[in-house]
């Protein structure tokens, strides 16, 4: 055998370093291109109405700020502003009464 022949375990050696090489580039640029996408979508998405597609107007409300459409007259609460509303409600109001229902408790609309 010649020295400059390479052994069956230097070779396999070799073949898996080059495809965990190839393996690590095919997952950058899969990360690379889901970054791409997800800035692509939050362009294309941010401030816009999932409902009608138009432009939100962030305006205040009790010292929160929340996004509104003026278009179809949606609101939209991004996480922990609805809270922050409702932590300054009196327990009995309407829009304590109409959380409960969607926390699980509270007035579940039967009269009695």
């Amino acid at each position: 055998m010649s020295p400059y022949n390479r052994s069956d375990n230097e070779e396999e050696y070799f073949l898996r370093h080059e495809a965990e090489k190839l393996k690590a580039q095919a997952e950058a640029h899969h990360k690379a291109m889901e970054d791409e996408e997800r800035r692509f979508l939050k362009e294309q998405h941010y401030m816009r109405c999932p409902k009608c597609g138009m432009a939100l107007e962030e305006i205040v409300f009790r010292d929160v700020h929340i996004d509104k459409c003026f278009s179809c007259g949606g609101i939209y609460f991004d996480d922990g502003e609805l809270d922050l509303i409702l932590s300054k409600e009196k327990p009995d109001s309407f829009l304590s009464r109409v959380s409960g229902i969607f926390r699980g408790g509270g007035d579940d609309g039967k009269e009695g």
